[in-house]
């Protein structure tokens, strides 16, 4: 089963330049392109379930709808999406915004093709993909409290059993298997994800991992 890929970039070459590279992959399949927000969410509409993307490519700058408001519209009608950011404007204030929505990787357009393929991969089996230049930006939010406290809004500390529940999803264990390890029904476990996703203000199971890094409660080993 081939990866379905969706592009959106209001560069025509860009487009073009990364549907050619990765129609090469046997792996992956480019299914729809579009130059911009709007045309995309069209597009998305009236796709049928052996069309529609398992990942989203999207570009930040972008008019007349930017790269943010896109990410925040897709969240919300389709939030089984998967959707990386691929841009030239690479800095820890956006990624800090970006993983409270929910993304599951961010890529400078000067990326490698080994690391684009390798990002698209793990996204697409794992749910999130951070470089080693990522994590360096997030582990600073630890030392920062302003920011650290702009990128999730806990109102309600987290309980012994949510930590650990936190902790087992962050090792990409599903709600059944974290059931079983805790002796619990996957109906509990997936009240206390909901309760955890209410809690810290995260939008699905990326922000949940970020929370847990920057929060001590999990550590994610570094790619170097």
């Amino acid at each position: 089963m081939k990866i379905k890929i969706a592009l959106v970039d209001d560069e025509q070459l860009i487009l073009e330049g990364v549907k050619l590279l990765l129609s090469i992959e046997k792996s992956i399949s480019v299914t729809i392109t579009s130059n911009n927000g709007p045309d995309f969410l069209e597009n998305l509409a009236i796709l049928n379930s052996e069309e529609f993307p398992d990942i989203a490519l999207i570009d930040i700058q972008m008019k007349p709808m930017d790269g943010f408001e896109l990410v925040e519209n897709l969240r919300q009608k389709y939030p089984a999406l998967k959707i990386i950011i691929l841009s030239s404007h690479y800095k820890s204030s956006i990624l800090g915004y970006m993983v409270k929505l929910g993304v599951s990787a961010f890529l400078p357009k000067n990326s490698d093709k080994k690391a684009f393929i390798e990002a698209i991969t793990e996204v697409h089996t794992k749910g999130l993909y951070f470089t080693s230049e990522d994590y360096k930006m997030l582990f600073s939010y630890m030392n920062n409290p302003p920011k650290t406290k702009s990128l999730f809004d806990l109102e309600d500390e987290l309980s012994d059993r949510e930590k650990e529940v936190v902790k087992l999803i962050c090792e990409e264990m599903t709600n059944h298997e974290i059931a079983e390890k805790l002796f619990l029904s996957p109906r509990t476990i997936e009240s206390h994800r909901q309760r955890i996703l209410d809690k810290i203000g995260a939008k699905n199971t990326v922000g949940i991992v970020i929370y847990a890094v920057i929060n001590d409660i999990y550590s994610l080993p570094v790619k170097l």
